[in-house]
């Protein structure tokens, strides 16, 4: 087979007599779940009450319009988001640092990694929340932005920040997260620049080119086809981890449903349903990202 022809196709996979046995079990331990639940804890199953948190109808428009448990979905991706970009720009800057001859440099980044990675997250964002962005929000004049200012109380800013009124907590919220999924970009950036062949450095070095641009025009273009996919991974960690930050007041889609399943007493509906929209966003994210490193490995060969 020529070495520039793409590799054959896996065989199709059916199912067996014992892929459904599997389901059939699933799906029975799913149905005798919920019935111990109504029979042992009297248990009231009703839907409805918790759709209603999801969507409702809004007599002003005629019309089905969002409602909190979305909201809070919103707000996630928007953690998510924010937090990813800023992680990936520690994490890039920590990363090089790890790799580089100076000194100083690698024990800063060995410490923020090292002090990170061994805090438990509730840990750390208490300590954060706490003492450092409730103070360093007030002396930066976070705070004081006045909510009904044009430049925050607009479409664009609603979409990419949410509600102005809780602009410092959504911005602790991602710093927070930033740097806790900062740190395991930096180990995932250094492993990639680690990857690349000492006679790389030694070649480009060789040719007179700088520091610098053998990092931007050599190492990194090939490191960074190694740093993607675990990037995508961490992407749909964050998403996860997110929910920790409904302990600081974050009203994301964790602390919203926290709140209906209180206001509902619907607790098991509620969580369902909320575990339920966090597996399909991840699992939405998972199937694009792997169709997307799919395509960069079709168009590589």
């Amino acid at each position: 087979m020529d070495r520039n022809s793409p590799p054959p196709a896996l065989p199709k996979k059916r199912l067996t007599a014992v892929d459904f046995g599997l389901f059939a079990v699933v799906i029975g331990f799913v149905f005798y779940s919920g019935y111990r639940v109504s029979d042992v804890l009297v248990y009231d199953w009703d839907w409805s009450r918790v759709f209603n948190f999801l969507i409702r109808y809004d007599a002003e428009s005629d019309s089905y319009v969002a409602n909190l448990l979305l909201y809070g979905l919103a707000t996630t991706l928007r953690l998510a988001v924010w937090a990813t970009i800023l992680a990936t720009i520690i994490g890039v800057v920590m990363g090089y640092w790890r790799t580089c001859e100076n000194l100083t440099l690698r024990i800063i980044s060995r410490s923020y990694v090292e002090l990170i990675r061994n805090l438990p997250p509730l840990v750390f964002i208490f300590i954060f929340f706490f003492f450092i962005s409730s103070q360093l929000f007030p002396a930066l004049g976070v705070d004081s932005i006045n909510p009904d200012n044009a430049l925050v109380d607009n479409a664009v800013f609603h979409f990419m920040f949410g509600d102005p009124k809780l602009l410092s907590n959504f911005l602790a919220g991602m710093l927070c997260l930033a740097m806790f999924e900062g740190a395991y970009i930096t180990e995932i950036v250094r492993a990639g620049i680690q990857s690349v062949g000492k006679g790389q450095w030694e070649a480009s070095r060789a040719i007179g080119l700088s520091p610098f641009n053998v990092l931007r025009d050599v190492i990194l273009p090939q490191a960074i086809r190694k740093i993607l996919p675990p990037l995508a991974g961490q992407f749909i960690t964050l998403i996860k981890d997110s929910a920790i930050v409904s302990l600081i007041s974050i009203q994301e889609l964790t602390f919203l449903a926290t709140e209906v399943a209180a206001t509902t007493t619907k607790v098991f509906e509620t969580w369902i349903l909320v575990g339920a929209m966090y597996f399909v966003l991840c699992y939405s994210f998972a199937v694009l990202f792997g169709w997307l490193e799919r395509r960069a490995a079709k168009s590589h060969r």
